[in-house]
């Protein structure tokens, strides 16, 4: 060995690094379960409203006038007896009424049966909402309406003419003619004619119920006012509701059309000889092989000046 050779140094080696567990960025489960159930409820509770609201806004017009006639019953009960007769001769839409204050009758009349009874509010549930769920809100409210004036007006116009012909005493001019079964038989029409079939059902077991136990038809043969009016209003539901059917599909068609054309469009032949393409997607693939050979010829090299 030369004396003035110097040794290399031994290669340092360094201890491996301690090994480390990571840490999970979770949270500890524990901490985060009552957090996860409070934000569940908070769901629950706000589709619970949702759902509430749905209901309310879809039966909308069964809803107002569900209230609107026990709210009716509940004022008449709670009048003297005196008040009451002076309350219904001021909404009876008899002749007397219609000649001097035909809309304060109509509408007064359809909250106001003429005796109160309880199992009003279920014989109204079990049309309207049928015919509600068929026809939305405003058709709803509009064909029950009409079931209700033209029935009004047909059976009181027959009654006015046979008075006048002194068929019948001119004291029946002010007859009591008051209540919301008008409404509820075009309800009944329109849920057993268009309606599904728990409407239906429901809709045949309220019409029993006005026939056989309230006798609604009851002097059809002899011209009995509100038997012309239950017939009447029956007959307007049918052709009304038809109508209101018919408008409703064709509106909900129509919203559907421009949907389904933006979607997807036909394919279409452009020239003779060609294969079909989509009208769209042949104009972008035009554009696009346009692009394509303008940035080609850019990319080629230009000769010198």
């Amino acid at each position: 060995m030369e004396t003035g050779q110097t040794l290399p140094e031994p290669r340092s080696v360094s201890p491996p690094p301690p090994t480390t567990r990571l840490k999970s960025s979770a949270s500890p489960p524990t901490a985060s379960a009552p957090r996860q159930a409070a934000g569940r409820l908070s769901n629950l509770m706000v589709m619970r409203r949702y759902a509430d609201l749905t209901l309310f806004t879809r039966y909308a017009v069964a809803w107002i006038y569900l209230v609107g006639v026990s709210a009716g019953e509940i004022v008449y009960t709670a009048l003297p007896s005196h008040d009451q007769a002076a309350l219904l001769a001021w909404a009876s839409t008899n002749v007397h009424n219609l000649q001097h204050d035909p809309a304060g009758s109509l509408i007064a009349s359809a909250f106001f049966p003429t005796e109160p009874a309880i199992w009003w509010p279920g014989l109204i549930a079990l049309a309207l909402f049928g015919a509600n769920k068929v026809l939305g809100n405003w058709r709803t409210a509009a064909v029950c309406a009409a079931g209700h004036v033209i029935g009004t007006l047909v059976s009181e116009g027959i009654l006015e003419y046979r008075v006048t012909h002194h068929a019948l005493p001119a004291a029946d001019r002010y007859i009591l003619d008051v209540g919301p079964s008008y409404v509820v038989v075009a309800a009944i029409a329109v849920a057993i004619m268009y309606g599904s079939w728990l409407a239906r059902a429901a809709a045949a077991a309220d019409l029993a119920l006005l026939t056989f136990v309230g006798d609604i038809f009851g002097g059809l043969s002899s011209l009995r006012v509100a038997a012309v009016g239950h017939v009447t209003a029956i007959a307007v539901g049918v052709i009304a509701g038809g109508l209101a059917v018919w408008q409703r599909r064709r509106a909900q068609a129509a919203g559907r059309g421009p949907a389904g054309a933006a979607a997807g469009q036909e394919p279409t032949v452009a020239a003779a000889g060609q294969e079909p393409t989509v009208a769209a997607g042949a104009a972008g693939g035009e554009g696009a092989a346009e692009g394509s050979r303008a940035a080609d010829q850019a990319a080629q090299p230009r000769p010198p000046a």
